[in-house]
């Protein structure tokens, strides 16, 4: 599994001009699922996730979590991180899991983060989407969980 991580001051996700998902100060997340992955990775990383320490404490220091700053986060399914771009000019999208192995992993992990007490938002699974957010900072973090 893999998640990129932005921290935003907003971030919002609309399908067909309707928004389905906002949230104000927290953290955008892209979510990736390949084949080999399994609940134990969306564990992982929603673990992870919650308790990254990348808002700044009074000191200006990254010290605090998305958690400890009261902070939202919008979790949108993004299959073209598993996009290989190596051979030629088209990605090859082998790696990403099909949508029946996804969107189950997918939500699961969306679950694991509201569990630790998160507000999250989500886009719609599988739907042409527009993604807009203030990347604050900017923050921005790959994670694998393998």
């Amino acid at each position: 599994m893999r998640v990129v991580v932005q921290r935003c001051k907003n971030a919002e996700v609309t399908v067909n001009n309707q928004t389905i998902g906002r949230i104000e100060q927290g953290l955008m997340l892209l979510v990736g699922i390949t084949h080999e992955d399994t609940e134990h990775d969306a564990k992982y990383l929603a673990d992870k996730v919650a308790g990254l320490r990348i808002f700044e404490d009074k000191t200006g220091k990254m010290n605090l979590s998305v958690l400890e700053t009261g902070g939202a986060i919008l979790s949108v399914s993004q299959f073209t991180l598993y996009g290989d771009c190596r051979k030629g000019k088209r990605p090859n999208f082998m790696s990403a899991a099909r949508p029946e192995q996804a969107e189950p992993l997918y939500q699961e992990f969306n679950r694991l983060l509201r569990e630790q007490g998160l507000q999250v938002e989500t886009g719609a699974f599988g739907e042409m989407m527009d993604v807009s957010l203030t990347n604050w900072g900017p923050v921005t973090l790959m994670i694998d969980s393998k």
